[in-house]
C-alpha cells in the first residue's frame, strides 16, 4: 500500500506539467481557430472591396486619418497627369499573371499628379526584363490628363530576405512609397498606392495583375495543436498505467 501511495505521489509533477502543457497547446489552437475566423473574414471583406464599382479616390485632406486596414484592396478612381521622370521599376516574379507578360521583370510605379497639386503613386502594372527601360514601350508613356481605376495598396513590408532597395542604380525591390518619394523627390505624396487595372497603350505596363491571394492554413494549424495535446494526453495516460501497474 506505501509503494502506491509513493507512485501515486511521483506522478504529481508529471501530472502538472501534462495539464500546464495540455493547456499551452488547446490555447495554441483555440488561437489559431480565432485567427481562421478572422482571416476568412478578411477574404471575404477583400473580396467585396475589389469587386465593387470605383468610387473617386480620398482628397489630399483625407490622407492623415486612413490606414491599411481601411483602405486596402479597395476600388478607386483617380485623374492625373503622369510624371513619367519619376518612373521606378520595382523588380517582381510573376510566374501566374494574368496578361500575356509573366516570368522575372518589374512593377512601374509612376507618380500621377493631380489638378490640386497632389501626389498618387500608381502601380500601372507588370513589363518583362527586356521592358524595364521606358525607351522599349514608347507606347505606354501616355501624355496628358488621363483617369483610371485600381485597387488602393498600402506601402510594401519588407521582411528579412529583402535585399535593400538602391535608388542610386535604380534597383528597388519593395514598393516604398516614403523611401520613391524621397528619392524622387516627390511632395504631397498620398500614402497609399493604386495598383491599375487595364493595361497601356501598347500592352505595356501589364494592368490587372494585383495577386489577391491570402495563404489560410490556420484550420490545419489549430489541428496540429489540438492532436499534440491529445498525444500527450495518451503518452500520460500510458505512463501512469505503467506505473501504477508495476511495469515502468
Amino acid at each position: 500500500m506505501t509503494e502506491v501511495h509513493a507512485d501515486r505521489r511521483s506522478l504529481l509533477v508529471p501530472t502538472v506539467f501534462m495539464l500546464a502543457m495540455c493547456a499551452f497547446l488547446v490555447g495554441l489552437g483555440t488561437w489559431q481557430l480565432q485567427r481562421l475566423k478572422w482571416k476568412e473574414g478578411l477574404i471575404r471583406e477583400v473580396s467585396e472591396r475589389a469587386t465593387q464599382a470605383p468610387v473617386p479616390a480620398p482628397p489630399e485632406s483625407r490622407w492623415p486619418g486612413l490606414t491599411q486596414d481601411a483602405i486596402e484592396y479597395s476600388h478607386w478612381q483617380v485623374s492625373g497627369t503622369f510624371d513619367h521622370a519619376g518612373e521606378v521599376q520595382v523588380f517582381a516574379n510573376l510566374p501566374d499573371a494574368r496578361g500575356a507578360a509573366r516570368g522575372v521583370g518589374y512593377w512601374i510605379v509612376t507618380p500621377l499628379v493631380r489638378a490640386d497639386g497632389s501626389t498618387i503613386l500608381i502601380n500601372r502594372g507588370f513589363v518583362p526584363e527586356s521592358a524595364k527601360d521606358p525607351a522599349g514601350r514608347p507606347a505606354g508613356q501616355v501624355e496628358g490628363p488621363v483617369t483610371l481605376t485600381g485597387l488602393a495598396r498600402w506601402t510594401e513590408d519588407r521582411n528579412l530576405f529583402t535585399p535593400a532597395d538602391n535608388p542610386a542604380t535604380g534597383n528597388w525591390f519593395t514598393r516604398d512609397i516614403a523611401a520613391i518619394a524621397q528619392a524622387e523627390h516627390l511632395t504631397r505624396v498620398a500614402p497609399f498606392i493604386i495598383d491599375a487595372d487595364a493595361s497601356a497603350p501598347g500592352g505595356l505596363p501589364q494592368g490587372g495583375e494585383t495577386i489577391l491571394s491570402f495563404p489560410n492554413n490556420h484550420f490545419q494549424y489549430a489541428l496540429t495543436w489540438f492532436g499534440l495535446a491529445i498525444g500527450l494526453v495518451g503518452v500520460y495516460a500510458a505512463m501512469v498505467w505503467r506505473r501504477l501497474s508495476g511495469r515502468g
